[in-house]
């Protein structure tokens, strides 16, 4: 009996102890992420630069996205449509509205939300894989031993590169989808493309909002892959495990992103 009242007893104490072992290791996450962050900004402005480093990043980063994300924001451009479409003709059958207010969102948020996570997808993927077999094979302490900081060497050209890179990416991805929108409401629901090709809806906050997203998506993507990256261990099976934490991640960093820029766009640009 007294046992069994023993372990009753026990009980809350361990998820007690299990919820707060997590909330630690969560907040020690938060912090090391905040000091590669920190770390990466300071070298970006005062450290060396390395053109051959941040072209080749630049390329691999942009260049090789291109195509994939040219196919994924196309075809979302054709869905949305076609389903605003639809329930547009359900509701009220006048499709001259529909063009505008998709041009809105697609610059204030589809664009670059969606153009993002796709990007999480390869680019994080990437960085975290490449840094992750460098940990592991050891050539990330052959550059601490050297007196070389990873972060200057490793993070920088990435966040640079992926800085612009994914700002381009989103300019090419909006348009892309915008002509791929304007084409399926033609064919689907014969509305011109004078009428579709509406942009008075698009005023200075929607671009300054959707562009402000552009940039802090492309900070957030490298820096978190990099981190993910830089905390591997355990070998080939820890660098699949960083690979899987830096697409989570960064597509988590880039919905919470998404809901405060949102929110304080809303209160610097009121509709």
């Amino acid at each position: 009996m007294a046992s069994q009242a023993d372990e009753v007893a026990a009980l809350p104490r361990g998820i007690v102890a299990s919820l707060g072992a997590g909330a630690l290791d969560l907040l020690a996450a938060g912090r090391e992420l905040y000091s590669v962050f920190v770390r990466t900004l300071y070298y970006a402005v005062r450290g060396k630069r390395e053109k051959g480093a941040l072209v080749r990043q630049m390329y691999e980063i942009g260049n090789k996205s291109a195509f994939f994300l040219t196919i994924t924001m196309g075809f979302i451009g054709m869905i949305l449509v076609y389903q605003a479409g639809l329930q547009t003709k359900r509701i009220v059958p006048d499709f001259s509205m529909v063009g505008a207010t998709y041009i809105e969102l697609l610059i204030r948020d589809l664009a670059a939300s969606i153009g993002s996570l796709m990007l999480a997808t390869r680019v994080g993927a990437g960085i975290a894989a490449e840094i992750g077999s460098m940990v592991v094979t050891e050539q990330v302490d052959a550059l601490r031993m050297c007196a070389a900081d990873p972060i200057e060497f490793l993070v920088v050209p990435r966040f640079l590169a992926s800085v612009v890179m994914t700002t381009v990416l989103i300019i090419w991805a909006a348009f892309i989808a915008t002509i791929a929108g304007g084409a399926m409401a033609h064919f689907a629901f014969d509305v011109s493309y004078r009428t579709f090709f509406n942009l008075s809806l698009v005023d200075t906050g929607d671009v300054i909002t959707g562009f402000t997203k552009c940039v802090a998506y492309g900070a957030a993507i490298p820096v978190v892959s990099s981190y993910c990256g830089l905390s591997t261990f355990g070998g080939s099976e820890g660098v699949g495990w960083a690979t899987t934490r830096a697409v989570v991640n960064s597509s988590l960093a880039i919905i919470v992103l998404n809901f405060f820029i949102s929110g304080a766009a809303f209160v610097v640009f009121p509709k």
